[in-house]
């Protein structure tokens, strides 16, 4: 099937080169001639593991092509993906400027029937502003279709090629038909694909996303209150867990969700509630208590070094929102770093994937560590902020000597309490 997607980010650069992997053939779409070039060359401008391998493969085979003309792209395409960013407005909602932008373009260069699947993570009533643009543009008959991606950064390529399911909101018989055979080769072993009208789809992508949220906060608070009553909170977690109906994912205290998703579609779902008033409780309080947990993971740290951080010197082990990924979108790192700054601290990052990414946020405010033990020269504690592998299983003894002091603040628990207290460390973690 001839496929294109406008907007090479990281939806749209993953749902390409998974579509031509199974051996459609793909146009990508971005008015970023630099970014391009680079994509051509097989360059990724994202660390996402497998994509380079399969952007390459499909460029040699010339089933994956990149391109900044969108008139071209569509004219040779049945099915035009919007893959565009929908960045968050002051107020929480989602900016939809690109898409709309995007759908008038596509309109102005159809040349027949087309199937218009969004891709891209918006709200409730999208669908229906794209098609009244798209009317207002052309005469040809089309179908706009919901199509809501569940990626997770890390392991999107296998997301994308064995999903768990694959939601598609249609009103057009024969656009489902055609979106089914597009994931046909995805579902060989098992029917996964679920169907429904537009606007449930567009909701779908909110409340799951928003629902994993939910888990987070809520295992979150209940840690806070464990360290108040002198609970354990890894003990209560395997003790819901264990529960069927729980369930163990996203249940893991920590200081707080981010990234690129989360947090923003957290918000854009309590401002669209406000829009048809219907005030999202349950969803305000989970964002509230994300910004709480991010907040009491720096209150650990100047309860241990008081207020005035002058002459102290943190190193932070993570940068990234979360493991296998170079994405600083709503990190906590970045609230971490910023309130130290402003108390006086020094900081030794380091991250396996985003130093590049945090020098573009932070400069030459801190210093960038080669490695995870650079990190910890001189310094008065280590931060554990992201839980990447390498990780797990430092040298403990190494570490002792390079810390000035021997205290380390968890902020994903990895570490255990018994083991590094026998080896004189002060450790701080999360819900204990």
């Amino acid at each position: 099937m001839k496929i294109c997607v406008i907007g090479t980010g990281y939806v749209g650069l993953v749902a390409g080169a998974c579509l031509a992997d199974m051996g459609n053939s793909v146009i990508c779409v971005d008015n970023n001639k630099d970014k391009l070039k680079l994509l051509e060359q097989g360059i990724i401008p994202i660390y996402e593991p497998g994509l380079e391998e399969l952007v390459k493969t499909n460029t040699a085979e010339k089933r994956l092509e990149f391109l900044s003309s969108i008139d071209y792209a569509v004219k040779k395409s049945e099915v035009c993906f919007i893959a565009v960013g929908t960045p968050q407005k002051e107020d929480g909602s989602a900016d939809l400027t690109f898409v709309y932008n995007v759908a008038e373009e596509i309109a102005k260069s159809m040349n027949g029937y087309k199937v218009i699947v969004d891709k891209s993570t918006v709200p409730v009533g999208t669908a229906d502003e794209i098609e009244a643009i798209i009317r207002k543009n052309t005469s040809y008959d089309f179908d706009v279709v919901s199509n809501p991606e569940f990626l997770k950064q890390g392991n999107a390529v296998d997301d994308f090629l064995l999903p768990d399911r694959v939601v598609i909101g249609s009103n057009s018989a024969k656009a489902t038909a055609i979106m089914q055979e597009i994931y046909s080769p995805y579902l060989r072993t098992a029917n996964r694909i679920v169907i429904m009208d537009v606007k449930s789809a567009e909701m779908t992508k909110y409340a799951a996303n928003s629902f994993l949220a939910t888990k987070i906060s809520f295992m979150n608070e209940i840690a806070s209150l464990c360290e108040k009553v002198g609970a354990n909170a890894e003990m209560v977690r395997i003790g819901m867990a264990t529960d069927a109906r729980i369930g163990n994912k996203f249940l893991f205290p920590g200081i707080g969700y981010g990234g690129s998703c989360f947090p923003k579609d957290v918000k854009a779902l309590i401002q669209t509630g406000k829009e048809h008033d219907c005030e999202m409780m349950i969803v305000q309080a989970v964002d509230k208590v994300n910004k709480r947990q991010k907040a009491n993971f720096v209150s650990k740290i100047l309860s241990r070094f008081g207020n005035d951080l002058s002459g102290r010197t943190f190193a932070l082990w993570g940068l990234a929102f979360k493991p296998k990924t170079n994405d600083m979108r709503e990190a906590p790192s970045i609230f971490v770093i910023e309130e130290l700054l402003k108390h006086g601290a020094k900081i030794r990052g380091f991250d396996p994937k985003a130093i590049e990414t945090a020098k573009s946020i932070f400069t030459d405010k801190i210093y960038y560590a080669k490695n995870a033990y650079d990190a910890l020269k001189d310094a008065d504690a280590l931060l554990l902020l992201t839980e990447w592998n390498e990780f797990r299983r430092p040298d403990f003894e190494k570490m002792a000597d390079l810390l000035k002091h021997k205290v380390i603040f968890d902020g994903r628990n990895q570490y255990e309490r018994v083991k590094l207290e026998s080896k004189g460390f002060e450790y701080f973690n999360i819900g204990e």
